[in-house]
This record gives C-alpha cells, structure tokens and sequence, in this order.
C-alpha cells in the first residue's frame, strides 16, 4: 500500500509541475503533492527525501502567494 501511495503522489506531482504554467491553482496543487511526497519519504523510512520534499513544497507555495499576489493586481 505504501508504495502505491508513493507512485500516486509523486505522479501527482510530475502531473502539476508540468501544468504550472497554465494556472497559479496547479502551483499550490505541486506544493501539495510535495508534502504527499514528503510523507511518503518519512513513512518509508527515507527521511532524505522527506527532507527535501518538504522544502520543494515550501518553495512551491511561495511562488504560488507570488503568482496568486500578481494575478490580484
């Protein structure tokens, strides 16, 4: 089941990194399939790359507030 779940995010993920530049929504939707990724990588016991799943998914959500900021002006 974990492994299913670690498939499922992370191609969630490599879904909504391609459509970013279609719409700010899939940026947030990356940072939230990141922190999936994140979770997966501490349950299975790689916190390595929890770690870093972590941080892309705070990234992420920086530049969604920068884009969603801008798309408000």
């Amino acid at each position: 089941m974990l492994t299913v779940y670690g498939a499922t995010v992370v191609t969630f993920m490599m879904v909504f990194y391609a459509l970013e530049s279609r719409s700010p929504w899939f940026t947030l939707a990356f940072a939230v399939s990141c922190w999936g990724s994140a979770s997966y990588g501490f349950l299975a016991g790689t916190w390595p790359f929890g770690i870093v799943e972590t941080v892309w998914g705070v990234i992420a959500l920086r530049k969604w507030h920068v884009l969603y900021r801008a798309s408000q002006r």
